[in-house]
């Protein structure tokens, strides 16, 4: 089994502690350390070091060999810069195949996502070699216990095998009455971004659905053939398509399977979700030690200094030496319209 840990985002969901030189994976947002470090070392229980890659962009190398010192330099695989989870991979496998069998199966996970249940994330990437090794292209969906609207779900369809069954679709992220029905139903589940196949399946995959893609990708091996592994491809990768692997490939293929899985897991993707898992008071606020609280509840406050709370419920306030966050919580993803101002306006807050 191989494994890739996709770590080339830009979280700005989580700015104003993300930023384009210290991006959300590799921030301690949970804990003590990184996320890309705890993705990691969930990994290196079950797998040699060896067989765990790295694909970031090219400006976050420095950060990756900071966080993991143990990875290999060889297995850091170099985007010149973001697109979208469809090329990320196709580089990815296009890359490992160099090295590997094509029947060997290939792991792909977010470098930010938190997993409390790591015996049951073990006993799942496991069992998934199982359907990969069928050919199946296996997703794995995390129990709902809530209808949340924040994430994508899969519809489960008939059973693959007794611990999976084939996706019957891909569904958008709903609104709260259709998360509800989802929820209701039973046999839908929300889309972890995880993945598992063997090299050689999602190589097929690739030829058949977006056969642009497989055209580009023999543009940069022969790149990689002439000047090695490191060699400059940023002109042929800028031509790739921006799009995500589950509308390029999943959503197209025939042969595919969902794992249902309670893996005590967040995508950690908002102010919100983090205080959604984070300890609490009595009142539901997270605040620092010192401070002080009147007729205040459900509140998430980040900050080094002294804060009052006086009458006011369900905030975000997040603050950094040059910049402050201030956020109901049920709109705390909209951050990234902050992002986008910044691009226009002040890039040395990004």
């Amino acid at each position: 089994m191989i494994a890739v840990i996709m770590a080339g985002g830009s979280g700005t969901r989580f700015w104003p502690q993300s930023r384009m030189a210290n991006p959300k994976q590799f921030l301690e947002v949970v804990g003590e350390k990184s996320m890309i470090r705890l993705t990691m070392d969930r990994l290196i229980e079950e797998l040699p070091i060896e067989k765990i890659f790295v694909v970031t962009a090219e400006s976050q190398v420095r950060l990756v060999k900071k966080h993991l010192p143990e990875l290999l330099a060889k297995n850091i695989i170099i985007e010149p810069f973001g697109m979208n989870t469809a090329p990320c991979i196709a580089l990815s496998y296009a890359y490992i195949k160099r090295f590997a069998s094509l029947t060997e199966t290939m792991i792909v996970l977010p470098a930010d996502h938190l997993i409390t249940k790591v015996d049951a994330f073990l006993a799942n990437i496991n069992k998934s070699q199982e359907l990969a090794r069928a050919s199946y292209l296996v997703t794995f969906g995390i129990i709902p216990t809530y209808p949340a609207t924040g994430y994508g779900y899969i519809q489960a369809g008939e059973k693959a095998n007794d611990f999976s069954y084939k996706v019957s679709q891909f569904k958008e992220k709903p609104n709260y009455e259709t998360a509800q029905e989802f929820l209701k139903a039973g046999n839908f589940f929300w889309n972890s971004g995880m993945f598992a196949w063997t090299l050689g399946a999602i190589e097929e995959a690739y030829q058949k659905h977006l056969p642009e893609v497989t055209k580009i990708l023999d543009l940069i091996e022969n790149e990689w053939n002439k000047n090695g592994e490191k060699a400059d491809i940023s002109s042929i990768y800028a031509q790739m398509p921006k799009i995500p692997v589950d509308i390029g490939i999943m959503e197209k293929a025939k042969k595919k399977a969902v794992i249902p899985v309670d893996l005590g897991w967040s995508d950690v993707g908002s102010w919100r979700a983090l205080a959604d898992i984070t300890d609490t008071d009595h009142n539901g606020n997270t605040i620092p030690s010192d401070s002080f609280v009147v007729d205040s509840k459900g509140n998430y406050i980040r900050s080094d200094k002294f804060v009052a709370l006086i009458g006011i419920d369900d905030l975000v306030l997040v603050e950094t030496k040059d910049a402050i966050l201030l956020t109901k919580k049920d709109r705390s993803e909209e951050v990234k319209k902050v992002v986008e101002y910044l691009k226009q306006t002040n890039e040395k807050l990004l």
